[in-house]
């Protein structure tokens, strides 16, 4: 099975157990909240290009909401469809696309980022990696930061905004300084959001509710990612496992918080029943 790291080396995309301790009881102190479950579609990469067309009826039919993209090319499209066609089967089954993860080198990759993400809908272009040779030093780390806040103005001419998504080697230390903390320090909070993929700060050892208290307002978006409780290398159904996901969303309003997207990397059970699974846990638990 195609791994993230792989399928994102592969591509060239620049983009480039936990548990809080806090009772269910009133976590959620602001109440009910007012979101839609959505996808990444990675979640289901083995699946798209075989029946694009099947697989976007079965995410609308488990109960999502909206969809994250990702892979976009201009030749190829969404698995096939050009980014109108694509529109018009989101549409056709009643979902919508708030972010797509695109892959940013190059002025031309931009542009037809851009042109996609404007015709989905889109309201963030999301940078889903680093390449490993972008990040070897602390000069390099600088550089990112400059890059990223001139990929920000250029999304925001053409009404678009740009976010950043994690992994894990955003935390390891590059010549004393950590790549995490220098794009939250160093990026326009006007201009750049971030995608917290929860699971990738709760593997880091990091704490997703102390980087919202300390950067409140940057946290757009959320990956719902839950971790394999006997197995933390492993994804499972949200719900499942380790992360107290409540503690985290009970901070939503701290973190500027407005979708939450579900991931899932490796299943252990069918990918569709698993994705159903999640989906309903966000709407009857997570929500409620």
């Amino acid at each position: 099975m195609t791994t993230r790291r792989t399928f994102l080396a592969q591509a060239g995309l620049l983009g480039a157990g936990l548990a809080f301790g806090l009772s269910s009881k009133g976590v959620l102190a602001a109440g009910k909240i007012n979101a839609k479950a959505g996808l990444q579609l990675y979640s289901l990469r083995e699946e798209l290009p075989k029946d694009v067309k099947g697989v976007i009826a079965k995410v609308a039919a488990a109960g999502y909401k909206q969809v994250e993209t990702y892979g976009y090319s201009k030749k190829n499209g969404f698995w096939g469809l050009s980014a109108q066609e694509f529109k018009t089967l989101l549409t056709k089954h009643g979902l919508t696309s708030p972010s797509g993860h695109y892959g940013l080198e190059s002025e031309q990759d931009q542009d037809d980022a851009i042109e996609a993400a404007k015709i989905l809908g889109q309201e963030y272009l999301t940078m889903p990696y680093i390449d490993e040779k972008k990040r070897k030093t602390a000069g390099d780390i600088s550089n990112l930061v400059a890059e990223i806040n001139k990929l920000a103005e250029k999304a925001k001419q053409h009404g678009l905004k740009m976010a950043y998504h994690n992994h894990d080697f955003e935390f390891q230390k590059v010549d004393g300084v950590m790549l995490y903390e220098e794009l939250l320090k160093g990026t326009n909070p006007s201009l750049v959001h971030f995608e917290m993929d929860i699971y990738w700060v709760v593997r880091s050892n990091q704490d997703p509710v102390a980087w919202i208290n300390k950067y409140p307002g940057r946290f757009t978006m959320v990956h719902v990612k839950d971790m394999d409780k006997a197995n933390p290398e492993l994804n499972t159904e949200v719900g499942k496992g380790s992360i107290n996901f409540k503690s985290i969303f009970a901070k939503a309003k701290t973190a500027g918080l407005k979708y939450y997207i579900v991931e899932q990397e490796n299943f252990s059970i069918d990918p569709y029943v698993s994705i159903t699974q999640s989906a309903k846990y966000l709407r009857t638990v997570l929500f409620a």
